[in-house]
C-alpha cells in the first residue's frame, strides 16, 4: 500500500499516543521523549487492542543481596503499554513483554516527513 499521513507532528506530540486505523488495521503511534515508534493495536497475548491501554512506568521488585524482597516501585525511565484485556505489560520503545521473550509487539514502519506523520502498511 505504501505510505500512509496519519496525524500532525504537532498533534502527536501534544496527544502523546494515538491510535489509527488504515484500511481496517489499526495501528498506535506513540511519541516517547523524541521517539516515535508505532504498533499494531494487536496483544500477541490474545489479539487484545493493546495499544488502547494505559501508559505507565515498568513495575519492578527489589531485592536485597539475600533475594528478599524490598518491595516493589515504578523503574525510572521506562514506559510500558498494559493492555486492557489480561494486564500483560509492553515497554512502549521495544515492544518486548518482559515476561516471555516470545510476545513482543509487532512494529509497524513510521517516519515524519513535512509536519506529517506516516506509517506504511
Amino acid at each position: 500500500m505504501g505510505e500512509v499521513l496519519v496525524a500532525s507532528q504537532a498533534a502527536l506530540a501534544e496527544e502523546g499516543r494515538k491510535v489509527v486505523s488504515v484500511d481496517g488495521v489499526e495501528i498506535g503511534i506513540f511519541l516517547v521523549g523524541t521517539e516515535i515508534v508505532a504498533w499494531l493495536n494487536h496483544c500477541p497475548h490474545q489479539g487484545g487492542p493493546v495499544c488502547q491501554g494505559r501508559l505507565m512506568k515498568a513495575v519492578e521488585e527489589r531485592l536485597d543481596d539475600d533475594k528478599k524482597s524490598l518491595g516493589i516501585h515504578y523503574k525510572e525511565g521506562s514506559l510500558n503499554i498494559v493492555c486492557p484485556w489480561h494486564g500483560f505489560e509492553f515497554d512502549v520503545r521495544t515492544g518486548k513483554y518482559a515476561g516471555a521473550s516470545s510476545l513482543k509487539l509487532k512494529s509497524v514502519p513510521v517516519s515524519i516527513r513535512d509536519g506529517g506523520v506516516y506509517v506504511r502498511v
